[in-house]
């Protein structure tokens, strides 16, 4: 049962100290509840998004946006910072999913809506485009691996579980060097180089959908108990957000030769 998504690990559904499936207390996890909690989550971020949204970008008086509001890097940055602290909660406290979970939908959708909004700003229409390739990408996965076109084997998950852990790497590399003025070439930038790390990050992140598919569909078959719907909702948000993300930083680059 691994997952390259650090929300979704092998211990996950199990006691740290037996071994055994976690006990339940009243029912079992199920596919369909948990599907119908990512749609609540998703729901719920599209509320907040919508309100950042709206608040991130200056008007004109002809009605059409003309400039990003100063509120917009505040929801940014709110909105990332209290979205991680609350998946570090979310990941430490698996119990409170059914509240935290919510609560990291709702305010990562500030993040979302305001940064959408600045890509929104400098191209037209691109923000349609990445939601439409994220809802694609993952209806389009979940029917491969439901028909069992794709099969989570052990060698696969290791596979994207190395390649998710060296971009996180490459990322937080990243924003260490950008602490000194750094930038760490190519990788950034609209050139070839940039548009094929792009496209690789987007098949990676496309692939932890699939590991997160088999997890979820592992833990309802050992009945993990009914709070881990939440749970596994959350998972799948959190690859969903970084998913759409780099379908954003894509599109940008193409948009910017």
């Amino acid at each position: 049962m691994r997952s390259g998504n650090p929300a979704l690990k092998e211990s996950t559904f199990l006691d740290l100290g037996s071994g055994a499936v976690v006990s339940r207390d009243a029912g079992a996890m199920s596919l369909n509840g948990t599907v119908n909690k990512t749609g609540i989550l998703l729901l719920l971020s599209v509320l907040t998004a919508a309100f950042a949204w709206n608040q991130s970008l200056l008007m004109g008086a002809n009605g059409a946006a003309e400039a990003v509001a100063p509120a917009a890097t505040g929801y940014m940055l709110g909105g990332a910072i209290g979205g991680f602290i609350l998946a570090m909660v979310t990941v430490f406290k698996k119990t409170w999913a059914p509240v935290t979970a919510p609560l990291y939908a709702l305010v990562e959708g500030f993040f979302l809506g305001s940064i959408s909004a600045v890509y929104e700003l400098r191209f037209d229409g691109i923000v349609f485009q990445a939601v439409l390739l994220t809802f694609g990408t993952l209806f389009a996965l979940l029917m491969a691996y439901r028909s069992g076109l794709i099969k989570a084997t052990e060698n696969f998950k290791l596979g994207v579980v190395a390649a998710t852990g060296g971009i996180a790497l490459v990322y937080l590399a990243s924003i260490v060097l950008g602490f000194f003025g750094v930038n760490i070439p190519l990788i950034h930038e609209s050139g070839i180089v940039g548009i094929g790390f792009s496209l690789f990050v987007i098949v990676i992140a496309a692939l932890n959908l699939v590991l997160d598919f088999d997890f979820i569909e592992n833990g309802v078959e050992q009945g993990a108990p009914k709070y881990m719907e939440w749970y596994g909702a959350f998972g799948l948000m959190v690859t969903l957000v970084w998913l759409y993300i780099e379908f954003l930083r894509l599109l940008s680059k193409l948009n910017s030769r």
